[in-house]
């Protein structure tokens, strides 16, 4: 295996059975089930952010949406991720577009890459470590 330089997280799968190099790059868990989690804390913890994580609004983004944008946070550019995914490089373009809408159409607009650095950790679909 050729290292990248980049920092992926592994899932342990059970011998004899294969991992899509995409699951590489799913979340360990989706944003909702983070608010739910959240809002289920009798308050012993410290929100991630100011804003107490479970008043967000939640964007509503797909499994694949989370997955490529989970890449392209951990890559050095959309080629990479590109490679890293197996898909076109318009795909990427579309994915990261829709995501962008769908964070502005909830009020938490994400122009850019850091911008959506900081919504992926207040959502919890990346941790500092993933990075």
């Amino acid at each position: 295996m050729t290292s990248t330089g980049l920092a992926t997280t592994t899932i342990q799968a059970p011998p004899g059975t294969s991992i899509h190099p995409a699951q590489r790059f799913a979340p360990r868990r989706s944003a909702s089930t983070v608010r739910a989690r959240t809002a289920a804390n009798s308050g012993t913890d410290k929100p991630t952010s100011p804003q107490d994580a479970s008043t967000l609004a939640d964007p509503g983004l797909t499994a694949r949406e989370i997955a490529v944008l989970g890449a392209w946070l951990r890559c050095d550019s959309k080629q990479e991720v590109c490679a890293v995914l197996h898909i076109a490089l318009g795909t990427v373009n579309t994915h990261l577009s829709r995501i962008r809408a769908k964070y502005a159409t909830v009020g938490r607009a994400a122009p850019t890459k850091a911008s959506l650095v900081a919504r992926a950790l207040q959502d919890g679909l990346v941790t500092l470590d993933d990075l």
